[in-house]
């Protein structure tokens, strides 16, 4: 009777242990999501901080042209941020080149963007939009290297700034 009491003993710890370990790894991913903040401006005040490309792209949803901007074949070490509030989105390290005429990503850092199905111009696909603002960058597809996830974060230029990672920066100088 003992040994069953025993085990049935050891049998509750290792449960409450396991259950606290779950409870702190979901509270670190809410906590990490939780630094991406809403911000809310109205009409008014984004035509006022943006280029009326800027505007355009990440307000109206609009489309830069293919092969607009300098990111496109840009590869350098670095964040490449919102350019309407500066939210980290999407490290150099997930950039690739994937010939379709705009940056692309195989994924985004983690609670940045937020994915929205997206029925407009007679197709179905998923609008990326950057979490903090909801600025429109792009659309999410899934044809991208299979080797990593399969995705491909199709990103305007217009909605992006990029960043110089500190190590690059310090070798320059």
């Amino acid at each position: 009777m003992r040994g069953f009491i025993l085990i049935l003993i050891t049998l509750i710890l290792t449960s409450c242990t396991i259950n606290a370990q779950e409870k702190n790894k979901k509270q670190k991913k809410t906590e990490k999501q939780s630094k991406v903040k809403n911000m809310k401006k109205t009409d008014a005040e984004w035509k006022e901080e943006l280029t009326s490309d800027e505007y355009y792209v990440l307000r109206q949803k609009g489309t830069d042209r293919a092969g607009n901007g300098g990111y496109t074949k840009h590869f350098e070490k670095g964040t490449y941020k919102c350019a309407a509030c500066g939210t980290q989105l999407f490290e150099s390290n997930t950039k690739y080149e994937s010939h379709c005429g705009w940056p692309s990503f195989d994924d985004a850092i983690d609670g940045t963007v937020k994915f929205t199905r997206d029925t407009s111009a007679g197709m179905i696909r998923t609008e990326i939009t950057c979490k903090a603002c909801d600025g429109h960058l792009g659309h999410i597809f899934n044809d991208g290297p299979r080797e990593t996830t399969g995705k491909r974060y199709c990103v305007n230029t217009t909605s992006i700034k990029f960043v110089k990672s500190e190590e690059k920066k310090k070798s320059e100088e």
